[in-house]
């Protein structure tokens, strides 16, 4: 019995050697992809990390900076926000907050060089439509028309089009593209939430123009509690 199960077990160790001999190489190799795979993951997570970290520490140097009104400390800190943690979203916050300390010292290029640096390479889309709706109110500003346009081509976030739709009316309006005007205009007010406060604005803008956007609201409300199509 006992040699019996010495030949047994010495064909299953036959058999595992052969299986390994065949496939051994491929296992091990395919346990160094995964492993490495994971210990990759972990290092890139931990990175992203430590980068956020130290980029928050910087941004709070910029605020402080912002608020001393210390325009070459502002300076410095952006340009090392930019080189070091230019992919993080600080890095964004940042060139925001900068943009509008520059533009409340009137510094309006070094304001529009840190929003289209925001517009360029931030990757998200919320802080891109942010900087592009500055970027054309600066350029409004400085009668810079299409090219404040341009700013508001392409697409923008759901929640962001009420805004971009206004700031269109804008520009056409200062063109003198009173009909045009009035459309953007009008899909604003339609697009912006009613709990927004800004809201209200759009609908002066249009009272401007002779419309009552909410002449519309009230016979469709009547209608629709009366159950009649108008």
């Amino acid at each position: 019995m006992a040699k019996h199960l010495d030949l047994e077990e010495q064909e299953q160790l036959d058999e595992l050697k052969h299986f390994w001999k065949q496939y051994g190489n491929l296992i091990t190799w395919l346990l160094i992809v995964v492993l490495g795979a994971f210990s990759a993951w972990n290092g890139y997570h931990y990175w992203q990390r430590t980068q956020a970290a130290q980029a928050s520490v910087l941004y709070d140097e910029i605020e402080r900076a912002v608020k001393s009104g210390e325009t070459a400390r502002i300076d410095r800190s952006l340009a090392d926000m930019k080189d070091r943690f230019g992919g993080t979203a600080y890095a964004q916050q940042a060139g925001l907050l900068a943009a509008k300390a520059y533009y409340d010292k009137g510094n309006i290029d070094a304001a529009r060089t840190a929003l289209t640096w925001v517009a360029n390479k931030s990757s998200d889309p919320g802080y891109q439509a942010i900087a592009k709706l500055r970027l054309a109110g600066i350029l409004l500003e400085k009668k810079s028309f299409d090219e404040a346009l341009q700013q508001l081509s392409g697409t923008f976030p759901k929640d962001f089009s009420g805004l971009v739709a206004d700031r269109r009316g804008d520009i056409l309006m200062a063109q003198g593209k009173k009909v045009e005007a009035k459309a953007e205009y009008e899909k604003a007010y339609k697009d912006l939430d009613t709990s927004v406060e800004y809201r209200r604005m759009v609908e002066v803008k249009l009272n401007a123009l002779g419309i009552d956007p909410t002449v519309g609201q009230v016979k469709t409300a009547a209608a629709e509690s009366t159950g009649v199509n108008k």
